[in-house]
């Protein structure tokens, strides 16, 4: 499996989902249903800060060996963060009955990259060097 291309299109998720939550909170929140205060968007920008700095992380080191004994904690953090995440939408997902396409979709991609991640976390990487 090349991680590279999990690595970046895990920063593609991740970068528009934290642009999106920092920049236009108050349209996200409004779009939901829900009535914009300061502790929501201010919620809503913090979680895409968080969003942004796990984009940057996979961006540094998406040419590194990752996996195995490799760069460990960027694939247990990764791992974490997607697991979880898929865990807590599958549990809220039978209970959502407005925008339940987003809730499923965010579903999918976070149980997606979570077996992605959890395949990188326990097999060891391969690459080919290439000599000059």
């Amino acid at each position: 499996m090349n991680i590279k291309i999990v690595m970046i299109s895990s920063c593609i998720f991740l970068g528009a989902l934290g642009i999106t939550f920092t920049f236009i909170p108050d349209e996200i929140i409004s779009g939901l249903s829900a009535t914009p205060n300061p502790i929501s968007i201010l919620s809503l920008q913090l979680l895409g800060a968080l969003y942004l700095g796990f984009t940057m992380l996979n961006w540094m080191a998406k040419g590194s060996l990752i996996g195995g004994i490799y760069n460990r904690p960027i694939a247990i953090g990764n791992f974490m963060h997607f697991a979880v995440g898929a865990l807590a939408l599958i549990k809220i997902i039978t209970k959502i009955h407005t925008h339940s396409e987003i809730v499923i979709s965010l579903t999918v991609a976070y149980s997606v990259f979570a077996i992605l991640f959890g395949y990188v976390l326990i097999t060891n990487p391969s690459r080919i060097e290439k000599k000059a």
